[in-house]
């Protein structure tokens, strides 16, 4: 017993001394964004005069959230929108106006924790998966102003990946649907170009060495930044530049996306969901996305929109259609 004892205690210091020199050999350097790889024109060139102001919403934790509502009144429907990594709510203005304005949806658009213009902790969460609680949080105060509400969750890139996420984890059932615009799946999913088209730099040996202590149960060093953005310095250096979310921490960047294993996670998306996606997308290859999904859910619909990019995917003229019709047929067919 003392030598299998004996062993243990070396393969754990050996297992430990691993971690500590993937994680403190990947350190985060400058990343350079003068490449420009997403096109952000769409976003901050659009007029935001009309767009509602934020108004707050308190989580489980205390932590004072916002979000955007643009109410109809010919609908009981509540579409919830994700943005995307480095990004906030504005970047759905376009869209949610034009699905609110046609009755199609009340649209909602959070900003999530650790983003938009003076969060508590710029890049970074509490735990992992507290944006999963955010999210229920905020479906609980939805159901309670719209008593009848029938929800869909849908997100764009990163806020793509989080609903898959939610589906798979405790909160699923809470969604009647799915809306998915350009969802991440993970870093090496038949979806994804190398390093996201050069959008994202991450440190991938810290993100090893932090998941290895992880499956120990250690989440000491979760706080650590693990993943940088190319945000556009014409961005940065712009009106909005200060509302800009440039790295995250490893529990933001685990909570952001699909689980490990995102097969399980699309497994348990049983709901009626829409994946939209432009050909000609800098991050993903829109092409991937049915062949790699239907192999874990069959309840989704694909539309692929030629000469359409990553970003402005959002303001495309066709999308509010594309998604209104969805939504009513969604609508027509759980009616019965």
């Amino acid at each position: 017993m003392k030598q299998v004892g004996k062993f243990l205690l070396i393969s754990l210091a050996i297992y430990l001394a691993v971690t500590a020199v993937l994680i403190l050999t990947d350190r985060p350097s400058n990343i350079v964004s003068a490449n420009e790889p997403i096109a952000f024109e769409a976003l901050t060139e659009a007029d935001y005069d009309e767009m509602p102001e934020l108004q707050p919403y308190t989580a489980r934790d205390g932590a004072e959230l916002s979000y955007r509502l643009y109410e109809s009144s010919k609908t009981d429907i509540v579409l919830i929108l994700l943005h995307g990594s480095g990004w906030h709510s504005m970047q759905f203005y376009p869209l949610a106006k034009a699905l609110s304005e046609v009755g199609a949806a009340t649209v909602v658009t959070p900003d999530l924790r650790g983003h938009g213009f003076n969060p508590a902790m710029r890049g970074d969460v509490a735990t992992i998966g507290q944006l999963e609680d955010d999210l229920a949080d905020l479906i609980a105060i939805l159901e309670a102003q719209f008593p009848d509400a029938r929800i869909i969750i849908g997100g764009h890139s990163s806020g793509g990946g989080l609903a898959i996420r939610f589906a798979g984890g405790a909160y699923g059932e809470l969604a009647d649907g799915y809306l998915l615009l350009a969802p991440f799946l993970k870093y090496n999913a038949p979806t994804t170009r190398a390093n996201s088209g050069g959008w994202a730099q991450p440190n991938s040996r810290r993100i090893a060495g932090l998941t290895m202590l992880n499956n120990l149960g250690i989440h000491w060093f979760d706080g650590l930044t693990v993943i940088q953005f190319a945000m556009p310095q014409s961005v940065l250096d712009g009106p909005l530049g200060d509302s800009a979310t440039t790295a995250y921490s490893h529990r933001l960047n685990t909570s952001f996306a699909p689980r490990g294993k995102y097969g399980r996670d699309l497994t348990a998306l049983t709901q009626p969901f829409l994946l939209v996606a432009g050909l000609e997308d800098e991050a993903f290859i829109a092409t991937q996305y049915e062949p790699t999904m239907s192999q874990y859910t069959a309840s989704g619909s694909y539309v692929l929109l030629p000469d359409t990019g990553h970003i402005n995917l959002l303001t495309a003229p066709e999308l509010a259609n594309i998604v209104a019709d969805w939504i009513r047929q969604w609508d027509a067919d759980e009616r019965g």
